[in-house]
């Protein structure tokens, strides 16, 4: 059976409640744009970045170069080649984690069935080359309102302490203080200042892994939200202040991603929103769909 064949999931529980944005909802955030100006939401990759720990490492490869050309003798165009026409390929070996991204609904799963959003698991959908169902190869482009949240800004500070967790109720002051109001089908970003530090790998440790906490997936889910996304690599607070019982490492995750298919997006750069003040905006996002990988880097735009 070829990826992406699954015969007991259908297409529509694998994208998530974005898969029913409404059409006057994009047109809406398409008139957001007034500027003409835009904001770039990721950083540059390259190898040696600052990563989740349990990710392997982002690596380029050269492939061909033209010296390697001319030394391995090889005619990639045939003869003749009198202008000395060379070229370079690479091979990019990397976790779709890798810098901004978005995680697929595939991408966590849960219990002793290891199941996932869309009714996935591991014994059914899960090959050799990736899930077959909640993969990237599924993930849904995002152009749709954005709006940013600001904890640091609001208490004064650059960033937020490593472990600092962020409440709903924050949220919720820090949104009528900023003057944006958080609607159905939007993408909520909340900075943590993380990314101030970037690529300081020492630097940003201060302040590694400050996030929403279980409280903001619930008002996000109640609020209608299609995804969410932060600046660190984990989204959500770590550790956890509220496991639970049983004991769970990643409350948020479980609710947002896998219990309700709404989608996370990590490692997304928002110092120069913040720097601005640009709290509402048209966001962008388009996934790369590769079939069994469990996410995709992006490079956002928030545009006004």
């Amino acid at each position: 059976m070829a990826i992406g064949e699954g015969p007991t999931v259908k297409a529509t529980h694998e994208v998530g409640k974005i898969k029913d944005i409404p059409p006057e909802i994009i047109a809406g955030a398409a008139r957001l744009v007034s500027k003409g100006k835009w904001y770039s939401l990721a950083t540059s990759r390259f190898p040696g970045m600052p990563l989740f720990p349990g990710h392997p490492p982002f690596q380029v490869l050269n492939y061909r170069t033209p010296g390697g050309i001319r030394a391995d003798g090889a005619q990639p165009w045939g003869p003749p080649n009198e202008a000395d026409l060379g070229y370079m390929a690479e091979y990019i070996m990397a976790t779709s984690h890798s810098g901004a991204h978005v995680d697929a609904l595939g991408h966590m799963t849960l219990g002793p069935d290891n199941h996932w959003f869309g009714g996935g698991n591991t014994a059914e959908h899960l090959t050799d080359h990736g899930p077959m169902v909640g993969d990237a190869g599924k993930l849904p482009p995002f152009f749709t309102r954005g709006v940013l949240l600001d904890p640091p800004t609001y208490r004064g500070v650059d960033a937020l302490p490593a472990g600092e967790p962020v409440a709903a109720e924050e949220l919720q002051a820090i949104a009528q203080t900023q003057g944006v109001e958080v609607r159905p089908w939007d993408v909520v970003l909340i900075r943590t200042g993380y990314l101030k530090f970037w690529p300081d790998a020492l630097a940003m440790a201060k302040h590694r892994t400050a996030g929403p906490d279980l409280s903001v997936a619930e008002w996000l889910l109640e609020s209608g939200v299609v995804a969410t996304g932060t600046d660190t690599e984990t989204y959500e607070v770590q550790p956890a202040p509220d496991r639970g019982r049983p004991a769970n490492p990643q409350p948020v995750h479980t609710k947002l991603l896998i219990e309700n298919g709404v989608y996370l997006l990590e490692s997304v750069y928002l110092e120069d929103l913040a720097k601005e003040r640009v709290y509402e905006f048209l966001f962008v996002a388009l996934p790369v769909k590769i079939r069994g990988a469990t996410g995709s880097m992006v490079d956002p735009l928030a545009v006004i």
